[in-house]
């Protein structure tokens, strides 16, 4: 892995305000500092949601003969096993993410599981895919694009390395569509989880209270939209899940 500038580390709220390579390294950072606890947090984090979270955006991927798709973020590789479980065995996923202790993890859990489909891990950036132009059937990202350094260039990334017809499916938290939840919602992010990552991943970088934070950041379920049709997508639709704290797009090229 390249070796990382290390500059003073900032509050965490204020990574989610960053972009850039700025961002890409305290991200970087944060996640790898919890990478061993990741999968524990995020099922008490989310009662358990997000394993039907990830079911749901696995199945608006189509399977089909021989069909390449490529997970991004992969981290520890829900999302890849999944899809490897939906495709047939001819299909082959690729499992990608930066952050190389997430993916060690990643790597440990796809080999236990032993998919049917032919799994291939690999460290890249979402802003800068090494694969060729037109050479993907379809594209995810569970809880991803939130922390890239500039999302534009990923999604027109991700649109040059899907084959036309291909599908992005981008699975990320979102806005709820009730005042009563948003309020509950901003309560349980901004003071219950960061509580429980300092207790149960003995987070000290901070990351519990950065991911709330680019959270509020993130464009809203209509403002995705629009950035993904400016990224050169054809159709973007998308669907609220848990009364819209998570929201799946689906983008078509």
């Amino acid at each position: 892995m390249p070796t990382m500038a290390q500059p003073s580390s900032p509050p965490p709220h204020a990574v989610s305000t960053w972009s850039g390579s700025a961002r890409e390294e305290a991200v970087q950072r944060m996640f790898t500092a919890i990478a061993r606890w990741y999968d524990l947090n995020n099922s008490l984090l989310s009662f358990g949601l997000h394993h039907a979270w990830k079911r749901r955006a696995i199945a608006c991927v189509p399977s089909k003969p021989e069909a390449r798709v490529l997970d991004l973020g992969a981290g520890t590789g829900d999302l890849a096993i999944g899809m490897a479980r939906r495709l047939d065995p001819t299909g082959h996923v690729l499992a990608a993410d930066l952050n190389r202790a997430m993916l060690q993890v990643g790597v440990q859990k796809i080999f236990r599981q032993a998919p049917p489909a032919p799994t291939t891990c690999l460290q890249m950036n979402a802003e800068r895919l090494t694969l060729r132009d037109a050479s993907i059937d379809a594209v995810t990202a569970g809880f991803c694009i939130r922390n890239v350094g500039d999302c534009m260039r990923a999604f027109r990334e991700i649109h040059r390395v899907l084959k036309p017809g291909g599908r992005f499916v981008c699975l990320e938290f979102s806005r709820p569509v009730y005042g009563w939840l948003r309020g509950l919602y901003d309560w349980y992010s901004f003071y219950l989880l960061p509580w429980i990552g300092r207790m149960v991943a003995r987070d000290r970088t901070g990351v519990y209270e950065y991911l709330p934070a680019s959270i509020r950041t993130f464009p809203d379920q209509e403002q995705l939209c629009g950035l993904l049709k400016e990224a050169g997508f054809r159709t973007v639709e998308y669907r609220n899940l848990t009364g819209g704290i998570v929201a799946i797009h689906v983008a078509t090229k």
